[in-house]
């Protein structure tokens, strides 16, 4: 795909991200001003994970207006998916748009603003345009490979710049650390929820904790949202952003704009020799993720070699998760 085909795809996602997140405005006023609305949604998998008639319009409107000047495009959304009985990965090399018309469902139904719409474009399987529209605060974030990762379309990420802050000498500590608690709230070491708290504590706590394993990060952020974790990564306001159990659609936009920005993503589990083994490249599918923040050069390390320090640091404290295609 050339580089006027992708310009024009841009402008489109662009538009379609301002539409949708105004209509996400729309409904949250609409049960602002009608009170007996409120707490209107459907549980799915469980009574954390929840769908409500917003995320189906938004979602329609999203298929409906991608179809039409798109035909040739495929479209993977959250609510078709998530209605199917497969949950088979369904991203191919085509051209193919991956949306989630509502991320941050729970936040949206107690009216915490970190929701959001999430428009990812993929090529080759792997996304190359990204819009996110975090409407009840008015942020909109956006990105097309080879044009830069932007916030309201004026500021480039990382919003600091010329130099991009290196990461800490000690990261984890001083560090900001983002995770989520996730829809897997089984009791006992079987689930992923015990994981994931022995994996916080292990990054919050002093540094001579755990058998010295403490990270000490700065603070521990939970927005409950995953696309809205990534953006603000890319912003550069979180640092490290830990996280398993995430679709596609909770993920795609937030990587185009975070690698566009310059930070890394990877895998969250720790490989066997992580001190030795290579970095992988993060797998749409694998719903298992690592990110780390745009970071400058230092006189002793590049930005990339920084990147890599403290992903081996991550996956020296957490935990192995366990999440696979078949919830």
């Amino acid at each position: 795909m050339d580089d006027h085909q992708l310009t024009e795809i841009y402008a489109f996602a662009k538009k379609l991200g301002r539409d949708a997140g105004q209509m996400l405005l729309d409904s949250a006023w609409s049960r602002i001003k009608t009170p007996s609305s409120y707490g209107n949604f459907q549980e799915k998998e469980s009574s954390v994970d929840i769908v409500t008639k917003t995320d189906h319009a938004v979602e329609e409107f999203i298929r409906q207006s991608i179809i039409t000047r798109f035909p040739d495009h495929s479209f993977l959304g959250e609510e078709s998916y998530s209605a199917g009985s497969s949950k088979e990965y369904l991203v191919t090399s085509a051209p193919t748009w991956i949306v989630d018309p509502l991320d941050g469902t729970v936040n949206f139904t107690h009216l915490f603003p970190t929701f959001c719409v999430s428009i990812a474009f993929c090529t080759g399987g792997h996304p190359v345009i990204g819009v996110i529209n975090a409407p009840f605060l008015n942020q909109f974030f956006s990105s097309c490979r080879g044009k830069g990762a932007w916030f309201n379309e004026q500021h480039q990420l990382p919003l600091v710049r010329n130099p991009i802050p290196p990461l800490p000498e000690a990261a984890p500590s001083g560090c900001t650390f983002a995770c989520e608690w996730g829809k897997d709230r089984r009791e006992g070491p079987e689930g992923n929820l015990n994981r994931k708290v022995n994996s916080f504590l292990k990054m919050a706590m002093e540094r001579k904790g755990r058998g010295g394993r403490g990270g000490m990060v700065h603070g521990v952020r939970s927005l409950g949202s995953a696309t809205m974790d990534l953006a603000y990564t890319a912003m550069g306001s979180i640092d490290i952003w830990w996280e398993g159990g995430c679709w596609e659609w909770d993920v795609a936009a937030g990587i185009a704009i975070l690698e566009e920005a310059g930070g890394l993503v990877t895998t969250a589990n720790p490989p066997r020799d992580y001190t030795q083994a290579a970095i992988p490249q993060v797998k749409l599918g694998g719903r298992l993720y690592l990110a780390i923040r745009p970071a400058g050069s230092s006189d002793t390390e590049t930005a990339l070699g920084a990147q890599h320090r403290v992903v081996r640091q991550v996956w020296q404290r957490v935990e192995a998760l366990d999440y696979d295609r078949l919830q």
